[in-house]
């Protein structure tokens, strides 16, 4: 019986001490943020190098179908626009493989970031 209460204390000991190592979820802190860049078509661009004027027709379809759009800056840098439960492809599908202004919130996101969309416009 010793034995069982020893380990049932171990246990127990060890389940308690791994509840505290665990933080509780913070909310992410975004940045107001004007950014410049072209809109693409994540899944062509990125899978098959496909981008420019032809491709908007492939892109246009392919948003249809749920694939994400993303805003590519000229230094390489990566937007992917995200908003709590909604797309915000609709926002981009006029400016698809044009060049645009955006301000939203950025996010730092696994390398990326995401932007929730306040204004877009094309750049002149």
């Amino acid at each position: 019986m010793r034995l069982v209460t020893g380990g049932f204390a171990l246990l127990v000991g060890a389940l308690g001490f791994g509840a505290t190592l665990q933080q509780p979820e913070s909310k992410p802190v975004g940045k107001r943020m004007e950014i410049t860049g072209t809109v693409v078509d994540m899944a062509c661009y990125f899978n098959k190098g496909q981008h420019g004027p032809s491709h908007v027709p492939c892109a246009t379809m392919c948003a249809k179908a749920g694939v994400p759009f993303a805003i590519r800056t000229a230094d390489g840098q990566i937007y992917i626009p995200a908003v709590h439960a909604e797309s915000e492809n609709p926002k981009l599908l006029p400016f698809v493989e044009q060049v645009v202004t955006v301000t939203g919130t950025v996010y730092p996101a696994a390398g990326a970031s995401t932007i929730e969309i306040a204004s877009i416009a094309k750049k002149p």
